[in-house]
């Protein structure tokens, strides 16, 4: 029978930043803290010298079982001020294995016509199946979002076979795998975050494809235009990367973006309309992928 071992105490308030409510409850003695989106919206890649926080953040500490919740509450009422108080919910936890439990509801998914992610110790799909193995890591990126699956089935449809690729905002390289589980000769997988980028080594060594990937920071992109660039990042950053992600891609080299809301997708699409010339987009929920071919010569900005 499992025992309670953890109190967990969740606040969640407009007033304060997730800073303060962080440093609050670090004072009253919280093991750990997490941040998570009250509104269940993801954070993707952020802007350099950023830091990836929702609109509304829930901050959830976790404390030892016999903590007095009463003490904490008046430690947390200290630091934070009686006044505008956050919610504050306080739950128990029993002790369990969370990783194991993260598997169970992490099962094989399939992306177009042969590509699969797979937790390692699942049952193997079947032989004629082209299979990226991971588990779970410290960097975003299952296949579960619709955004990363649109850019897992775009690249199941892509012709990879020795093409070179860039991987911009790899998070734990489940993309730069699969291209080169898929038959690209190199890949590029730059992040912005070391821990996605040992995240992305790690994956690469458990799918044997390490000597095709050439890992580390957007700085270490190649001079030379490669053949496909996909970017699963956000609106924003993918606005403002436009001239550059121009010159990464050859002439007639493709380019794939995601991360966008299909609001966004117009304004993204004209940001790089001056180099490429846009395929119907593919969606997903609320989600899109623009793809994209390179003209050999840009078209003059109006």
């Amino acid at each position: 029978m499992e025992t309670t071992c953890w109190l967990q105490l969740t606040l969640e308030s407009p007033h304060h930043n997730p800073e303060q409510l962080e440093d609050a409850l670090l004072q009253a003695g919280a093991l750990a803290i997490t941040l998570q989106d009250a509104a269940d919206r993801p954070v993707l890649e952020p802007l350099p010298g950023t830091t990836p926080l929702w609109f509304h953040t829930r901050v959830t500490g976790l404390f030892a079982a016999q903590t007095d919740p009463h003490t904490i509450k008046a430690i947390l009422k200290q630091a934070l001020g009686d006044r505008d108080f956050p919610v504050c919910r306080v739950e128990s936890l029993e002790e369990r294995d969370w990783v194991r439990v993260w598997l169970d509801d992490f099962h094989p998914m399939r992306f177009g016509r042969q590509l699969w992610v797979c937790p390692t110790d699942c049952t193997p799909p079947p032989p004629e199946a082209v299979t990226v193995w991971l588990d779970p890591g410290l960097a975003f990126g299952t296949g579960a979002h619709p955004t990363t699956a649109l850019c897992l089935e775009w690249l199941d449809g892509a012709d990879l076979d020795g093409k070179t690729v860039i991987d911009y905002g790899c998070g734990s390289g489940i993309l730069a795998v699969a291209a080169a589980r898929l038959g690209a000769r190199q890949v590029w997988a730059v992040d912005i975050d070391p821990q996605a980028l040992l995240a992305t080594e790690s994956n690469a060594v458990r799918n044997r494809v390490r000597e095709i990937l050439a890992l580390g920071s957007p700085a270490a992109l190649p001079a030379t235009p490669v053949d496909i660039l996909l970017a699963n990042i956000l609106a924003g950053p993918l606005i403002e990367l436009a001239p550059r992600f121009s010159a990464l891609v050859r002439p007639q080299g493709r380019l794939a973006l995601s991360g966008i809301l299909a609001e966004q997708a117009e304004q993204v699409q004209a940001a790089y309309a001056q180099w490429f010339d846009f395929d119907p987009a593919r969606r997903r929920e609320e989600w899109v992928l623009l793809q994209a071919v390179r003209r050999a010569k840009p078209t003059p900005a109006e």
